[in-house]
Parts: structure tokens; sequence; C-alpha cells
């Protein structure tokens, strides 16, 4: 990236660390959003957005990041202010149009380096690259919470999010991944991994309900299980046992 690239990501990334203290900060979708540390119960949250950040690139996996981008945008939080908590949008390496899976051609809603920070980044299976990867290194600094979606833990693992972690990938990739990342705890027949302010999903549906199992650490397993109901989604693999992590955590 040009230097006056990383100077505005530099200025974002500080407001960004400045909302997770609890300083306000202006709205509008290029500005940061004030953080929210939420309970299970959905007792406390702030009525703001949650912006979702999704990173794409040429040959991305569809279902990997539009399972989560369903789930996402079908939440919503009767009798409050923001009715739908999730603000998202796609992130990639440049503007130019990203051909993903099956053909599907999709235009970024930005680029890596003018995105606002996501207080959510998803990372389906894409071909990441060095710029990508600082990218992701430079958001999970700062944010709530970096998910993965199949191969997308190798893009983790690349940059350095997984050493000392527990994480899981597809199984069509658990030999190399064990190869590729000796220092991380590689969990088989899981659909999805928690570990503090990082979680995997094995892949394809898994993400669907890492997504959901977002959405309860936000808002309680009410709101995720009327987004799943309507979803259709009869799956109850993002159900976690209490004694999980049931917040969102916000690094100050």
């Amino acid at each position: 990236m040009q230097r006056r690239d990383l100077i505005r990501n530099a200025l974002g990334l500080a407001a960004l660390a400045s909302a997770a203290t609890g300083s306000a900060s202006p709205g509008g979708r290029g500005s940061p959003v004030q953080s929210c540390v939420v309970s299970a119960r959905g007792a406390e949250h702030e009525r703001e957005r949650v912006r979702v950040g999704f990173l794409i690139s040429n040959g991305a996996t569809v279902i990997d990041f539009c399972g989560p981008w369903e789930v996402f945008q079908d939440v919503t939080l009767p009798g409050v202010p923001v009715h739908h908590p999730f603000e998202l949008y796609t992130v990639a390496e440049t503007s130019d149009p990203v051909r993903v899976t099956g053909g599907m051609r999709i235009i970024p809603d930005f680029t890596i380096a003018d995105a606002p920070l996501p207080h959510v980044l998803v990372v389906p299976a894409i071909r990441g690259s060095d710029a990508t990867r600082q990218w992701i290194r430079t958001v999970s600094a700062v944010n709530h919470l970096t998910m993965s979606v199949c191969r997308g833990a190798f893009q983790l693992g690349r940059a350095g999010l997984l050493e000392g972690l527990s994480a899981t990938t597809h199984h069509d990739y658990h030999e190399s991944f064990a190869r590729d990342f000796p220092r991380v705890r590689l969990v088989k027949n899981a659909r999805f991994v928690e570990d503090g302010r990082i979680a995997t999903a094995a892949g394809v549906t898994a993400g669907v309900d890492l997504a959901l199992r977002v959405v309860e650490r936000y808002y309680g397993r009410e709101v995720a299980e009327t987004t799943a109901r309507y979803m259709e989604h009869q799956s109850e693999a993002w159900k976690v046992a209490e004694k999980r992590s049931s917040r969102v955590q916000v690094v100050a």
C-alpha cells in the first residue's frame, strides 16, 4: 500500500481503538461506531450497528461468506432503535470486480486501503496476499472478533493469528493445515472452534453455525434462535455449553 493509505488505516485503527475504550465517535458508514460488550442474555448493548466486513478475492468460496452474510442480515431486534443491528460490506485488495466460485461477479464495497474498520471480520476461503494478511493482522489487533470459514483458517495462520490457539478447518485440509501450522492445536470433527477473539469454522455450512453463535454472543440465544428459525436452519450445532465464553470481547 502507498504511504498515504497506511496513514489513513492507522488513523482509522486509532479511532476504533478509542471507541473500544468507550469514547464517543460520530456516526456514519465510514466512521467507527461505539464498541459493545454484550452478555449472552442481551442485557447490555450499545444502540449502534455492528460492522461486519467480509474479505473476498477471486476464487472465494461463495457459501463461506454468503452463508454468514445471510445470518447477519436476518437478525432483527424488535423494540430497539437499531432494528437491524449488523452493517455488512465486502472488502477486497483492490476495487476491481471479483469473480468468486460458480462465476458470481461481485464489485467490492471497499478496498483494504479505505474500508471502515469492521468489528467482526469474516475470512472465507480466499486467495490471500501479503497485503490482505497484513490488513487481517491490523484489524484483528483491535476488533471484537475475527472468524474464518473453511480454508480461511490458512489465511489467519499465515497472518500469525493462530499461534498457540485451537482452530479447525475443512476436513479435506486437516493434513496440510497440521503440516503448515504445527504450533496450532488442530481440532477435528468440530463444526467450529472458538479461542478468545478468534473463531474458525470447518467450512461450507459450518460457517452458518458459527455466524449464529456470533449472533448469540452479541444478542443472546433467543435472538439467535429466532434468526435460525426464520432461515429454516434446523441444525443446532451453533449452540454451545453455558460454560463457554458468552461475550464478545472488546480490546481497549
